[in-house]
């Protein structure tokens, strides 16, 4: 199922998504070196593609496996009011913001919170693009240390998760190791499927094995196969008015 642009409609597939019968595949030498991050600097980095329906399981199943009620995601920060709503009664899930269809949000993480028992949740995405994108992730950066929420899994896209500076800058994940020089970033590494970002996207890469495992410097989450999420989205001018833009 691709975007959605009704509150019934996004209501009904949080619904449908199932969570209970999940079950991510782990390595013990990954979840050793997972649990070290966490011991030595309160935080582990997580970097997907956003918009894939099995990001907010793999999330999920983390949260589990290391016994985490902290998570941190790269969400528009001043969202925190409408997601406390949500995880309260289920409401609040009209602002406009949720409806940018860039699908960092999915049905599946609107489900996934509601799954994990004593949840916290930290947004640290200020909203504003000033085009320095290095900027950006460095305010990312200073949010989640800000928010002194360890041990926690942290969420972003996973050009913002690296821990070394890439072409396009100094991602977030280089940000905070600079801070906490022993964390660690797990890379969802995807194989083929297709992913709703803006409109329905495919996909076509390499993951041999399935589940969290170490792969010489870095730790992976293999996802051999994978389906396109769905994601609030709204037209562009319905969110400039609703916005106020």
């Amino acid at each position: 199922m691709p975007g959605v642009d009704t509150l019934s409609g996004l209501l009904e597939a949080v619904a449908e998504f199932r969570t209970d019968d999940y079950t991510l595949p782990i390595e013990k030498t990954a979840l050793d070196r997972a649990r070290r991050s966490l011991e030595e600097t309160g935080l582990l980095l997580l970097g997907e593609v956003h918009g894939v329906r099995e990001n907010p399981l793999i999330v999920l199943g983390l949260m589990r496996a290391l016994g985490l009620t902290h998570l941190a995601l790269e969400w528009p920060e001043n969202l925190k009011p409408q997601l406390d709503v949500y995880l309260s009664d289920g409401t609040g899930l009209d602002h406009p913001l949720w409806w940018l269809g860039d699908g960092r949000v999915t049905a599946g993480h609107f489900a996934m919170l509601k799954a994990i028992p004593e949840l916290t949740v930290t947004l640290f995405d200020g909203g504003m693009f000033t085009g320095d994108w290095s900027q950006r992730d460095a305010l990312m950066a200073e949010r989640v240390l800000a928010a002194r929420i360890e041990p926690a899994l942290v969420v972003a896209g996973n050009a913002h998760t690296l821990t070394s500076p890439t072409e396009l800058g100094l991602p977030m994940g280089a940000c905070l190791a600079s801070a906490r020089p022993a964390v660690e970033s797990v890379r969802i590494q995807y194989g083929n499927g297709s992913y709703y970002n803006i409109e329905p996207r495919v996909s076509r890469g390499y993951a041999a094995v399935a589940g969290l495992h170490a792969a010489e410097e870095e730790l992976l989450v293999g996802l051999p196969e994978f389906g396109e999420a769905t994601v609030p989205h709204l037209p562009v001018e319905l969110l400039r008015d609703r916005l106020g833009l």
